[in-house]
């Protein structure tokens, strides 16, 4: 009798993983989009772009003439629009606005406390201080600033608040607060009906907390990095099948209108910015090989719409190293020649 039972319960085993595993199986399939219907554009930092030494409105000029980006996330650095308290200075960000509006691209406008391009955080200096209820109103006076100042701009086709908020372990930033985003995206709701994108990690989070706040959700999608936790280089050991899997499963419990690739790796990832790294070390974690096989990946995951990271390295390593072949693949994309 003993032994029967431990059969069935071996057996109830195995048919329980196999229901599991095929489950897993069958939630890893998705649609995936031809070539011809794939949409790219870049996200731009002025930030990044003059911490590499270059002059930062010809690069913006050469990504919308040169390369010919029609899409583009571009970023309200709270402590660039605001240095000091109630001492607005647009000026930088006009004029990125304006030359975008000028040649009619579509942007993605990043607000909020955590923004792209390390230390992740963007607050100005004067906020150190304030108690935490005076911070989280001026975070909210600068939200309705920037926007009641675009709002009008019709280039601007989305508002996305804060920048991978649920990954508030990476980068120099306080604890996620999701009271004050919530807050933020009813503030955001409130003064203009454009959508609102919420964004996540691709690898490292789990999208569900993201997607149900997103009217359009945001993934990562990195696939060689640097662990500083791990003192090594890593390349995750996942398939197209894995985003696929996370969407089907997020879909049960939230239903934004898009999925994107927000943040679609192009630029090397080491222990120290890219700058300072040998050749042999950017080269660990991107080259142009490496490119082109991560844009087949991100197309193979299902998505339809990809916002490059990394432009600034692009053209940083044409004009430092003489190595213009991610630029030039970068623009195949924009002029539809794949």
């Amino acid at each position: 009798m003993t032994y029967v039972k431990g059969v069935k319960l071996i057996l109830g085993f195995f048919a329980i993983a196999a229901i599991v595993l095929t489950a897993v199986w069958v939630l890893s399939f998705g649609k995936i989009y031809d070539r011809q219907e794939l949409a790219y554009g870049v996200t731009f930092s002025s930030q990044q772009a003059k911490s590499l030494g270059l002059d930062w409105q010809e690069l913006f000029t050469k990504i919308l003439d040169e390369l010919g980006a029609k899409k583009l996330r571009l970023v309200a650095y709270w402590n660039e629009v605001e240095p000091d308290n109630n001492n607005f200075y647009w000026e930088g960000l006009d004029w990125q606005i304006n030359e975008a509006s000028q040649r009619g691209a579509e942007i993605i406008l990043a607000i909020g406390g955590r923004l792209p391009r390390w230390p992740e955080c963007h607050y100005p200096d004067w906020t150190n201080d304030l108690a935490q209820n005076q911070k989280e109103t001026e975070t909210l006076e600068y939200i309705k600033a920037t926007i009641e100042r675009y709002k009008s701009n019709k280039n601007i086709v989305a508002w996305q608040i804060e920048n991978e908020p649920f990954l508030s372990h990476f980068g120099e930033c306080p604890e996620l607060n999701s009271k004050l985003l919530d807050k933020e995206i009813v503030l955001a709701r409130s003064l203009d009906t454009r959508p609102i994108v919420v964004t996540d990690s691709g690898e490292l989070s789990l999208w569900v907390f993201a997607a149900k706040r997103a009217d359009i959700f945001g993934t990562t999608m990195y696939r060689d990095t640097y662990s500083k936790a791990l003192k090594r280089y890593i390349h995750y050991p996942i398939a197209p099948g894995f985003f696929h899997f996370k969407k089907n499963v997020v879909s049960w419990f939230a239903h934004p209108q898009e999925w994107i690739v927000i943040e679609l790796q192009a630029e090397p990832w080491g222990p120290k910015p890219f700058q300072d790294l040998s050749q042999a070390d950017r080269d660990r974690t991107m080259t142009l090989r490496k490119f082109k096989e991560m844009l087949e990946f991100a197309r193979l995951a299902g998505f339809k719409e990809f916002y490059l990271w990394g432009v600034e390295y692009w053209y940083w390593d044409m004009m430092h190293n003489n190595n213009p072949g991610m630029w030039e693949e970068a623009k195949k994309l924009f002029t539809n020649m794949y």
